[in-house]
């Protein structure tokens, strides 16, 4: 069982990290809207794991999105921070359920999957384009990029979920 589950981990994270680097990075509508998938690997790393473990894999998910990307370390730095504040948004997106242990994302009802994936999403690309754009001038630039990009990669997420649901 536990080998099996090294092997799934391990064949998500690398097939995100090669959907995202060659396939997303090349999308960029309207000028400010890319979605980033490679997040997912980090929205639905089991529960249960090792979470130092999860913030060692978000940091070379996002290093090795950086380095395909050439992106100084953007992706490194919000993959991190959305794999340390995780079992917060678990918290309070699942509620009690979260604390026994007995989450599933695709079983649970669409207004909790929106939650946790949309924070998620909304927390990854704030950290992402608050270090990519990094100036005030161009604060509108910055919201719509947060804005367009967390809803196209939320929509992209949850229709990943579904499709992929074991219901």
């Amino acid at each position: 069982m536990l080998n099996n589950l090294i092997f799934i981990n391990t064949a998500r994270f690398i097939l995100l990290v090669i959907v995202q680097v060659l396939l997303l990075n090349q999308i960029n509508l309207f000028g400010y809207i890319n979605p980033y998938l490679y997040i997912l690997f980090i929205i639905i790393y089991p529960f249960s794991a090792n979470k130092s473990l999860l913030i060692f894999l978000s940091f070379l998910l996002g290093l090795f999105v950086d380095f395909f990307s050439d992106s100084g370390g953007i992706h490194a730095a919000a993959s991190v921070f959305i794999a340390f504040i995780r079992p917060f948004v678990l918290k309070y997106s699942f509620g009690i359920s979260y604390e026994y242990n007995t989450i599933k994302i695709s079983n649970e009802d669409y207004l909790k999957q929106i939650i946790y994936v949309g924070s998620m999403v909304f927390f990854h690309h704030f950290i992402l384009f608050a270090l990519e754009i990094f100036n005030v001038n161009h604060f509108l630039l910055f919201l719509n990029s947060i804005l367009f990009s967390s809803i196209f990669s939320i929509i992209i997420i949850l229709c990943i979920i579904t499709l992929f649901s074991k219901k």
